[in-house]
């Protein structure tokens, strides 16, 4: 299976990595000084799930069913209610770059990095809704055409010496794009050695996982943390078993809200007992 922005849109992956994401601009924005968001795969912005397929039914159709208790669930819950308002539409889906979008402050900015250029005129238009809609929208949201993997080192590190990249690549080249996502970290943090780092991973083989996060752990020189979501045997044939974050330099308290929150999400996601969540620390042992 081949990761995709657009094929997968609103599976139980998206749903599990885009609370995240929320969580960790949330943390950003509790000091008044701008920061930098970077997403690095930015994606078209939205889609639209009017017929959805079963990986969106299970995913964040379970999730829109739920009435949740802590607070990251429920500011997420909120966050897609006001962004269908917004545009009148109420199956559609934003995507990574909209979510910050909608959450930077004026103070804020973001570089929206899309290597196809359909993809990145879609998210031009998304973003310019979206600027419609906002009095208060951050000064500069900036999409860029180009390779993502490339083109960080050209914005790292920003002059606001605060900010958030977001990685997360279609894995269509499974062990290239691990290798990619790791020299990414690697050099992101050398270049930003105080900036929050967050990478998306598919779980689809444990032992690659597991040997992934060793490499990470040996290279990575930063705290980091490792967050997964998974709905089926990590070691099972049917492909996205799994959802994971490698979150490089955590904002205060982020690994204990990780806890918190997890749990209620496997339980309203999940589909048998096979799942799980769970959040820890990486570490040299990994």
């Amino acid at each position: 299976m081949k990761y995709r922005h657009s094929f997968h849109s609103g599976n139980f992956a998206d749903v599990h990595k885009h609370v995240t994401l929320l969580q960790l601009l949330t943390a950003l924005k509790k000091k008044d000084k701008g920061f930098l968001y970077l997403d690095t795969h930015a994606g078209r912005g939205s889609y639209d799930l009017s017929s959805p397929s079963l990986e969106a039914t299970e995913g964040i159709g379970r999730f829109a069913s739920l009435e949740p208790s802590a607070p990251e669930l429920r500011q997420y819950a909120a966050l897609l209610a006001q962004f269908r308002a917004r545009h009148g539409q109420r199956h559609l889906y934003p995507g990574s770059p909209l979510i910050a979008a909608s959450e930077l402050r004026p103070q804020d900015r973001a570089v929206l990095i899309e290597f196809l250029g359909a993809e990145a005129n879609a998210l031009e238009a998304s973003l310019g809704s979206l600027a419609q809609a906002r009095e208060d929208a951050p000064r500069s949201v900036r999409v860029e055409r180009g390779d993502g993997f490339t083109r960080l080192r050209a914005w790292l590190p920003p002059p606001e010496r605060r900010g958030l990249t977001f990685i997360d690549p279609p894995y269509e080249q499974t062990e290239q794009d691990f290798g990619h996502v790791t020299a990414a970290l690697a050099e992101g943090l050398r270049r930003f050695p105080t900036g929050v780092f967050a990478a998306w991973y598919p779980i689809k083989d444990a032992r690659r996982t597991a040997i992934w996060q060793a490499a990470c752990a040996r290279t990575l020189q930063a705290p980091a943390l490792v967050c997964e979501l998974w709905l089926y045997p990590r070691d099972s044939q049917v492909g996205l078993n799994g959802s994971g974050l490698l979150i490089a330099n955590p904002p205060y308290l982020t690994l204990e809200r990780l806890q918190a929150w997890l749990p209620e999400l496997k339980s309203a996601l999940g589909v048998g007992p096979s799942g799980g969540a769970s959040a820890r620390m990486l570490s040299q042992s990994s």
